[in-house]
């Protein structure tokens, strides 16, 4: 079967799931009848080299054996693209006695959908290792490593440790005050720093210790009971934090790290636009929300701007989830892509004659092992529930969980690792938007975050509830900025909305809203269009004006910040209405003219208030006519001063310049008994 260009190849894995192949191949638009194999891994495995020889691209249903059909690949030097697609765990390992066709065909349209790949970034790693750790442990382990790879250890605490007879480990003492860096390039910074003595005997005795050393490692191991060195160190590439009494977590950790020498290629995970990026204006901050929710810190503030670190990026997605703008967007895969995805496994879905389809998202790590235990061990997946693999759950934002309602999911599921629980505030925080906008429309608030390690808790999930009713299902397209898809999709779920709406009141912090502007406050200053960085707010160059772009405003704060008067604040809201994509009027008054050529300056309230309380009451303004200068524009105003008897830029006359000439005669005069001039006596005495 053919579908989207891929040879496919379905097997139903020793008969223990029910496949029609007629039917999944009409589901799924392939363009002729598959066979459904029972051992393609086995007895059939031919088939599956006939497929290479004729292809330039394969799609097997199996991913269990994977490793094998790669390998089969490479011996027969297949230099096509070879793809995998699981529909044993995610639908025919179900107690769901519904037919499976529509999904099975739904799954295998998604693993033959095509995503632009990612870009990549080369990272070199010596395989130099620093051991951090505490006692004879520490010593013991680093001793193994410098089998595999070169190895240095520090000592956290020297402990019991005895002096080794062959110094085989380069063995040191200190505190890591600092450390700073990422895989093959990490440095440190070490307060009480001092070598073994080579003359240690019984102990191990150190030279005279120093404080401020730094060093350059390209792994760690830290075996230490402090802290982890770096925030969020479990994500960061070459760096290791494990406890020292746990055996066999430290040779695992022993043992990934003796692979981390050589030269790797790391995905690009997020593609950042510094031009529409929100963060700061003028040394005002706004938007943050990418800086609060990495767990990786791998994103630092530089000024208006912010910076990512590919390298440290562990590629949860958080921060393109939670960015206003789409400034930082993700790239496995990206936008358009995802919601190309979701659409073909809805559409899929739907076409082939599924009813009320949920959504499962879930990563291809934990997630996918919970969905496999529930197949192997308990009831597997309902037929209605489409799983959908991503990198990371946490890179779906609203605009996503959006586009899945409007291609007609009715309910969505989350897998999260309980493991990395602290990591999910961006994550709730979009379920939070996502609800708030389709409990405005009416629509049952239904998308549930499943953060536990137990299958029976997915199971508990999945098949609890009756499936809500159906969503009408459009056809959706990811083209476009990240606020412009997401007002696509608002706008078909607005219109086959349960209760139609016109404003959504949002939670705080969303990314949509509208400015309040204080009329009496506001002095027109226009501090806040500068300070805008999306545009949102503009000025008139014909008088004075303020006007505000609801659809483009993305609640940053930089305008409320930067506003001298604190004339504005900020309401979080959803506006369906066309107003909102045009210019509104927030504030106005009418131009001063000047008293003396009349020429249109400031406002006329500004001017007046100005004049009330400096008129008469200032010294430079003591007097009328000294106070006219205040309702002059620039240009009067320097000409009145030039013409007044008080001009502050008239002086006194210039003295002549003296000569060399005027000097000798001078020194003539005195010498021959002449009277002097006042212009003599400018002379110096000597």
């Amino acid at each position: 079967m053919k579908l989207n260009g891929y040879e496919t190849l379905i097997c139903n894995c020793e008969r223990t799931m029910t496949l029609d192949g007629k039917k999944i191949c009409k589901a799924a638009g392939g363009d002729d009848e598959p066979d459904v194999f029972n051992t393609l891994c086995r007895a059939e495995v031919s088939k599956f080299g006939d497929a290479l020889s004729g292809n330039a691209k394969v799609l097997v249903a199996c991913t269990q054996e994977a490793p094998l059909f790669t390998e089969l690949a490479e011996e027969q030097k297949f230099e096509g693209e070879l793809r995998f697609a699981n529909i044993r765990e995610r639908a025919g390992w179900s107690t769901d006695k519904a037919a499976n066709s529509a999904k099975i065909a739904a799954l295998l349209a998604d693993a033959a959908h095509a995503s632009e790949p990612a870009g990549s970034i080369s990272v070199t790693s010596s395989g130099q290792c620093l051991v951090y750790g505490a006692g004879q442990q520490a010593l013991d382990a680093a001793r193994k490593l410098n089998e595999r790879i070169p190895t240095t250890l520090l000592l956290s605490d020297v402990g019991d440790v005895i002096p080794p007879v062959s110094a085989d480990v380069a063995l040191f003492k200190g505190k890591i005050t600092k450390a700073a860096g990422h895989l093959g390039a990490f440095e440190i910074v070490v307060d009480d720093y001092a070598p073994l003595m080579p003359s240690a005997k019984q102990s191990a005795d150190f030279v005279m210790p120093r404080d401020g050393a730094s060093s350059t490692c390209a792994l760690i191991l830290d075996l230490s009971d402090g802290p982890s060195l770096f925030t969020g160190g479990h994500l960061r590439d070459g760096y290791k934090k494990v406890d020292a009494g746990d055996p066999a977590r430290v040779m695992e950790a022993m043992l990934e790290l003796a692979d981390m020498a050589g030269e790797f290629e790391k995905p690009l995970y997020v593609h950042y636009d510094s031009s529409i990026c929100a963060h700061s204006r003028s040394l005002k901050t706004g938007c943050t929300r990418c800086l609060d929710v990495c767990p990786a810190g791998a994103i630092a503030s530089i000024g208006d701007m912010v910076e990512f670190d590919p390298v440290i990026c562990g590629g949860c997605g958080s921060c393109s989830a939670v960015c206003p703008t789409g400034a930082a967007s993700y790239a496995m895969p990206r936008r358009a892509d995802l919601i190309g995805r979701i659409d073909t496994l809805v559409s899929t879905y739907l076409s082939a004659g599924g009813k009320t389809p949920e959504v499962l998202v879930h990563d291809n790590s934990f997630g996918l092992e919970l969905i496999a235990m529930s197949a192997r061990f308990g009831r597997g997946l309902p037929a209605h529930v489409l799983p959908l693999g991503v990198n990371e759950i946490t890179q779906v934002g609203h605009d996503g969980l959006l586009a899945m309602m409007a291609a007609g999911v009715s309910r969505i599921h989350l897998i999260a690792n309980p493991a990395k629980a602290e990591e999910l505030s961006g994550c709730e925080a979009q379920i939070e938007l996502t609800n708030a906008l389709a409990d405005g429309l009416g629509y049952e608030s239904a998308i549930n975050l499943i953060c536990e390690a137990d299958p029976d808790a997915l199971e508990a999930t999945v098949w609890a509830d009756k499936p809500l009713p159906a969503l009408k299902a459009h056809a959706i397209s990811g083209v476009g900025s990240k606020r412009d898809v997401t007002r696509t999709m608002l706008g078909l779920l607005n219109g086959s909305a349960p209760a139609p709406n016109d404003i959504i009141a949002l939670p705080e912090a969303a990314p949509y809203g509208q400015i309040i502007v204080s009329t009496e406050t506001c002095t027109m200053c226009q501090a806040c269009v500068g300070a805008c960085p999306v545009n949102a707010i503009a000025d008139s160059p014909d008088k004075p004006q303020l006007s505000f772009t609801e659809a483009a405003c993305v609640q940053c704060g930089l305008c409320r910040t930067t506003c001298p008067e604190g004339a504005i604040t900020l309401e979080p809201r959803y506006n369906f209405a066309a107003s909102a994509l045009s210019p509104v009027i927030l504030n106005e008054e009418e131009p001063f003219a000047c008293v003396s050529c009349g020429k249109e300056f400031g406002t006329k309230s500004t001017i007046e208030k100005i004049s009330a309380q400096l008129a008469g009451k200032h010294s430079m303004f003591a007097d009328s006519e000294a106070s006219k200068l205040i309702q002059m524009c620039d240009n009067c105003r320097i000409e009145h001063q030039a013409n007044s008897s008080n001009d502050p830029f008239s002086a006194g006359s210039r003295p002549a310049i003296r000569r060399t000439e005027d000097y000798i005669e001078a020194e003539r005069k005195t010498a021959a008994g002449e009277p002097l001039s006042a212009d003599d006596f400018l002379m110096d005495d000597d």
